[in-house]
C-alpha cells in the first residue's frame, strides 16, 4: 500500500479547490426568487472569491520554501513558484473587483463567473508549480477549460460568443501541439521529470541532440507560445480581446499571461537549459517579431481593446528578451517586467471599464476625447499608465524595459536589445496618442460620470504602484532575484 504524499507544498491549491466547488454548491443552492436575488447571490460569491484568494496568498507564503516537492515530484513549491502564485492571485483578486459592476450592468451577474475564475486561477497554480510535462498540461487544460467559458460569458452577445468559440478552437490546436511535443520527448528521453530531463542532457549532451527531441521541443515552444500570444501563435489575441466582455479581457491581458511566461521560464530554463543552443534562436525570432507586430499593428487601431491586445503581444516579445539570454539575470529581468506589466495593464483595463456613454460600454480611442475635463482624476491615471509602459522615466515600466535590455546586453544579444529599443519608441506613439486624444482633443459627448468604488480602488492602488515604485524597489527587485536564483 503506497503511503499518503506529503500535502503541505499543495496546501494552497487545495484549499482553492475546496473554495471553488463550495462556492459553486452555494450559488447553487441560495434561494433566488428573482432578477435581484440572483445579483445579491453573485455579488456576495464575488466578495467570498475574493477573500479566498488573499487566503490562498496567505498559505503561498505559510508552506513556501527553499525547493519543497511532492506528488513524486510532479509538483514543486520554490521561491520562482511563490513568486508567480502571489502575481497569478493579485491579478485574479483585481480583476474579481472591477468585473462586478460591469457584470451588474449588462445584467449577465452570475455567481458562476467568480467560480469559473476561481478553477482558472486553481489550473495558473499548478501551472507554475508544474515539474512534470503531464502536471504542466493538466494544470494548462484546467486554466484553459475556464478561459473558454468566461470568454463567452455574455451569451447573448454575438461578439463575446464568437471569442470563445476562437479561442476554443485555436487553443484546441495548441494544446495538441503541446501534447505531441510532450511525446515527443518522452519517446527520446524516456521521461517527462523536469529534474530527469535535466540530468539526463547534463550527463548524455548527445541524447538532447537527437532530431526527435529537438522536433519535440519546438511542438512544445509553439504550444506555450500560444498560451502567451506570441508571434506567430498571436492571431486569436485581438478578436478574443475585442469579442470578450471587457473585465474578462483584462484578466485575459495579466492572469493567464503570468502563469504561462512562468510555465516558459520553468521548461526551459529548468529540464532544456543545457539545450540552451537549441531553442535560444527559437525565442530570439519569436521575442523579435513580437515587439515588431505589436509595435506596427497597433498603430492603426482605433478600437481600445485591440489596441491592448497589441500591446500585450509587444509586451511577451519584451519579456522573452530575458528568456533568450537564458541567464540569471535574464530570468530575473523577466520576473520584475511582468510584475509591473500585472499593475499597468490592470490598471489601464480598469479605466477602459469607465468608458460608458448612456449606460452603454464605448471602445473608441476617439470615444476617450476631453476625458481630462469630465473625469479628471480618471486621466490622469490613465496617462500614468500610458507613459510607464511607453517606458518614460521615472515610471516603473522604464525600470521593466531597463532590466530585460540590461540583460541582453550582459549576455551579448545586442542585436536584440536594440530592436528593443527602437520598437518600444514605435510602441510610444500609439500610448502617447491616448494621452494626446484624453487632454487635447475636443470632448464630444461625455463619458457616465459614475465611478464606481471598487473600480476607483483599483485605478488608485495600481496608478500608486507605478508612480512610486521607483521610490521602493527592492520590494519586486530582491524577490525577483531571490526567485530567479532558485532555477538556477
Amino acid at each position: 500500500m503506497s503511503s499518503v504524499p506529503n500535502l503541505a507544498p499543495a496546501l494552497p491549491e487545495i484549499f482553492l479547490a475546496i473554495i471553488g466547488m463550495a462556492l459553486l454548491m452555494v450559488g447553487v443552492f441560495q434561494k433566488k426568487t428573482d432578477n435581484d436575488g440572483e445579483v445579491r447571490n453573485a455579488r456576495m460569491i464575488s466578495h467570498l472569491g475574493v477573500v479566498a484568494f488573499v487566503l490562498t496568498g496567505l498559505l503561498v507564503f505559510t508552506v513556501s520554501g527553499p525547493s519543497l516537492s511532492t506528488f513524486s515530484g510532479m509538483f514543486i513549491s520554490d521561491p520562482f513558484a511563490v513568486y508567480f502564485k502571489v502575481l497569478v492571485l493579485i491579478a485574479s483578486a483585481m480583476a474579481l473587483i472591477i468585473a462586478q459592476d460591469f457584470l451588474e450592468q449588462h445584467k449577465i451577474a452570475k455567481f458562476e463567473f467568480t467560480v469559473l475564475l476561481i478553477f482558472a486561477t486553481l489550473g495558473m497554480l499548478m501551472m507554475v508549480s508544474a515539474n512534470n510535462l503531464l502536471s504542466l498540461y493538466i494544470g494548462l487544460e484546467m486554466q484553459s477549460l475556464a478561459l473558454y467559458v468566461l470568454a463567452s460569458f455574455h451569451r447573448d452577445d454575438m461578439r463575446s460568443t464568437e471569442a470563445g468559440l476562437k479561442y476554443f478552437v485555436l487553443g484546441a490546436v495548441a494544446s495538441g501541439m503541446l501534447l505531441y511535443g510532450a511525446s515527443l520527448v518522452y519517446g527520446y528521453a524516456g521521461t517527462t521529470d523536469f529534474v530527469l530531463l535535466a540530468q539526463l542532457f547534463e550527463h548524455s549532451p548527445e541524447t538532447g541532440s537527437s532530431l526527435g527531441l529537438i522536433v519535440g521541443i519546438v511542438f512544445i515552444l509553439a504550444g506555450l507560445s500560444f498560451k502567451v500570444s506570441a508571434v506567430p501563435f498571436h492571431m486569436w489575441t485581438p478578436d478574443v480581446y475585442e469579442g470578450a466582455p471587457t473585465p474578462v479581457t483584462a484578466f485575459f491581458a495579466v492572469g493567464p499571461k503570468l502563469a504561462a511566461i512562468a510555465l516558459f521560464i520553468r521548461v526551459m530554463v529548468g529540464p532544456f537549459g543545457d539545450l540552451v543552443g537549441h531553442w535560444q534562436q527559437i525565442v530570439v525570432l519569436i521575442s523579435v517579431a513580437s515587439m515588431l507586430l505589436g509595435a506596427f499593428a497597433a498603430i492603426n487601431q482605433t478600437n481600445i481593446k485591440r489596441l491592448m491586445a497589441y500591446s500585450s503581444i509587444g509586451n511577451v516579445g519584451y519579456a522573452l528578451i530575458g528568456l533568450a539570454v537564458g541567464t540569471e539575470a535574464g530570468v530575473r529581468g523577466i520576473l520584475i517586467y511582468m510584475a509591473i506589466y500585472l499593475f499597468m495593464t490592470t490598471g489601464a483595463f480598469a479605466c477602459i471599464l469607465l468608458m460608458r456613454r448612456g449606460g452603454r460600454m464605448v471602445e473608441n480611442i476617439s470615444d476617450l476625447a476631453g476625458l481630462s475635463k469630465t473625469h479628471p482624476l480618471v486621466a490622469a491615471a490613465l496617462a500614468v499608465f500610458m507613459f510607464s509602459m511607453a517606458g518614460i522615466p521615472p515610471l516603473a515600466g522604464f525600470f521593466g524595459k531597463f532590466y530585460v535590455f540590461m540583460a541582453a546586453i550582459e549576455g551579448g544579444l545586442y542585436a536584440l536589445a536594440i530592436i528593443g529599443v527602437l520598437t518600444s519608441v514605435v510602441g510610444a506613439y500609439y500610448y502617447i496618442r491616448i494621452i494626446k486624444v484624453a487632454y487635447f482633443d475636443e470632448p464630444g459627448d461625455p463619458l457616465d460620470a459614475d465611478v464606481g468604488r471598487n473600480i476607483a480602488l483599483v485605478i488608485g492602488a495600481t496608478s500608486l504602484a507605478i508612480l512610486l515604485f521607483f521610490v521602493y524597489p527592492g520590494v519586486v527587485v530582491d524577490s525577483a532575484a531571490a526567485a530567479a536564483a532558485s532555477l538556477f
